[in-house]
């Protein structure tokens, strides 16, 4: 089930001859990217510096977006023409089959849709000799899709599973069409960046849901999230000036960074010392870039407050997302700290441990019980840990209960795709 395993971010990726097409990136004036980019370099680049940059910029397809099919390889000047967010034919089908999700049912009829309600679905074998202009849709569409996709997040008719389940099929199909048109503009890079946000809040509400299939969802929602990064990156490569970054670019490359507290996440791609030499300076040097080094570092060396509070301090709503797991694993740390550190005559008040794991104080005596460890209220009436207990344990796979983050930061946070 899972798909190959690629290194994310090959800045300048070298190109066999023997490779069935290659595509050129459109090249967007600067007017067209001031909006996207920053400046990070005042210097005006010779001649040699833009004949390299437009060397560059000629990437093949299937290091553009390695989750496409590679029957794509063989499409030759595709231009899309469908003017819905679904093909009239394939939606036809669709209602013939009673294949409509619920989104797309009009009024509910599950053999009834519309060109307002019909979304593409993704094809994971795309037929080179039978596929039309007509059944590919522009970028103008394409977009116009994705606001519509991303606009359904929110919705609360549906189980989130649901939602999630839907939007991640057709948000697949928009990055299959525009593979096989080698789209690869400024605008592109934006709706990457939308879709990866898509994969890493969708990972943070598959946490909280349940159901025997969430495990497949988010295995596969964390498997989509690493390609399309590495098709990010190639595509802020692809659209680099010399002078500019674009402006969410630092963040985005701190996920990936992140991405490696999860243990299961390291065995993806190149390990973090390769990746770092590939990573322009600039970018390195970044704020984003020195939280999501500074995090790592405290969780190996298991710098539980620190960890913590950097967090709760530093960190963006999204990489918040992305590091919430590892929180239970560092709490877990602490507590072990705390009940094998501590003097025996003395229990440990919860509420001192709430402060330093910023939780309820009743998620605390939660979060104690689920590692195996007993609470006691003294005489006075505060609740305590007593210290040197035998019964801790750490869970398999770790806990699976998710204790929110106390932090009036992160509620006043609101994140639009």
């Amino acid at each position: 089930m899972a798909g190959r395993s690629q290194p994310l971010y090959r800045p300048r990726p070298n190109f066999s001859s023997s490779s069935s097409r290659s595509f050129h990136p459109s090249q967007p004036s600067r007017n067209s990217q001031s909006h996207h980019t920053k400046n990070v370099n005042s210097s005006t680049p010779n001649s040699t510096q833009i004949q390299n940059n437009a060397s560059d910029k000629k990437t093949s397809s299937s290091s553009w977006d390695k989750s496409i099919d590679e029957d794509i390889d063989d499409i030759q000047n595709l231009v899309g023409t469908c003017p819905f967010m679904c093909p009239v034919e394939e939606r036809e089908k669709r209602e013939r089959l009673r294949d409509l999700a619920v989104f797309e049912r009009l009024h509910g009829n599950p053999r009834q849709s519309s060109p307002s309600l019909a979304v593409k679905k993704f094809c994971r074998t795309v037929s080179v000799k039978a596929l039309q202009d007509s059944d590919v849709r522009p970028l103008s569409v394409l977009e116009d899709t994705l606001n519509y996709l991303c606009n359904l997040l929110d919705s609360t008719e549906h189980p989130f599973e649901v939602v999630h389940d839907f939007i991640f099929d057709r948000m697949r199909s928009i990055r299959q069409d525009l593979s096989m048109q080698n789209i690869s503009c400024s605008r592109v890079v934006s709706m990457y960046e939308r879709m990866v946000k898509f994969h890493i809040i969708s990972q943070h509400k598959l946490r909280r849901c349940s159901g025997s299939n969430i495990s497949s969802l988010s295995y596969l929602n964390m498997e989509q999230l690493t390609k399309a990064l590495a098709t990010l990156y190639n595509l802020y490569e692809a659209n680099r000036t010399t002078a500019s970054i674009f402006e969410n670019e630092a963040e985005f490359f701190s996920f990936y960074v992140l991405l490696h507290l999860d243990s299961k996440t390291q065995g993806t791609g190149e390990t973090l010392s390769l990746w770092f030499r590939r990573v322009p300076s600039h970018i390195m040097k970044s704020t984003e870039m020195n939280f999501a080094r500074k995090i790592l570092r405290y969780f190996k060396l298991g710098f539980y407050k620190k960890f913590i509070h950097t967090t709760e301090s530093e960190a963006s709503y999204l990489q918040y997302c992305i590091i919430e797991p590892s929180i239970n694993e560092v709490r877990a740390l602490a507590i072990s700290c705390v009940n094998y550190g501590g003097y025996k005559p003395q229990p440990f008040p919860l509420a001192t441990l709430s402060k330093l794991l910023m939780m309820k104080e009743w998620d605390v005596a939660s979060f104690c019980n689920d590692s195996g460890l007993q609470t006691s209220v003294d005489e006075e009436g505060n609740s305590c840990l007593p210290t040197k207990q035998t019964t801790l344990i750490h869970p398999k796979g770790g806990l699976h209960k998710y204790y929110p983050l106390e932090s009036e930061r992160f509620e006043r946070f609101s994140v639009e795709l």
